[in-house]
């Protein structure tokens, strides 16, 4: 059985194997004249590229390495989350300037945003 860390030298030599394959099939086509020897050759490029198209599909297949995340990494992100939460809570904390402008009420944006639907519907009937 093939190990994970194997995969990529087994794809690069049989890629390898694939390439001198259709090296020789090309050859073949150029030394040759004869109609059933061209055919012959063409089945093989044929079939060397559907192997190779399942190699690369199967090349994709690699798996992810496991393990437990770093120590260091883990405790990077809860301090960074850590300081956010600090963040926001400072801000919720700290009251609005004076000069700061207030928010419209908001039953006086839902006027405007309902005549925005109906146009997007289409007018009144609720056409889309």
């Amino acid at each position: 059985m093939t190990q994970a860390q194997d995969i990529p030298t087994r794809c690069q030599t049989f890629q390898l194997q694939l390439m001198a394959a259709l090296e020789a099939a090309w050859k073949t086509i150029e030394a040759t004249n004869d109609p059933a020897a061209i055919r012959q050759a063409r089945d093989q490029a044929k079939a060397i590229g559907e192997l190779a198209a399942m190699a690369r599909k199967v090349a994709l297949i690699l798996p992810t390495p496991r393990g437990k995340p770093q120590l260091a990494e883990t405790a990077a992100a809860g301090l960074h989350a850590a300081q956010g939460v600090a963040n926001v809570s400072a801000m919720l904390m700290t009251p609005p300037p004076a000069d700061a402008p207030v928010a419209a009420p908001v039953a006086a944006q839902a006027e405007p945003s309902r005549r925005a639907l109906d146009k997007l519907k289409g007018g009144r009937r609720g056409r889309l």
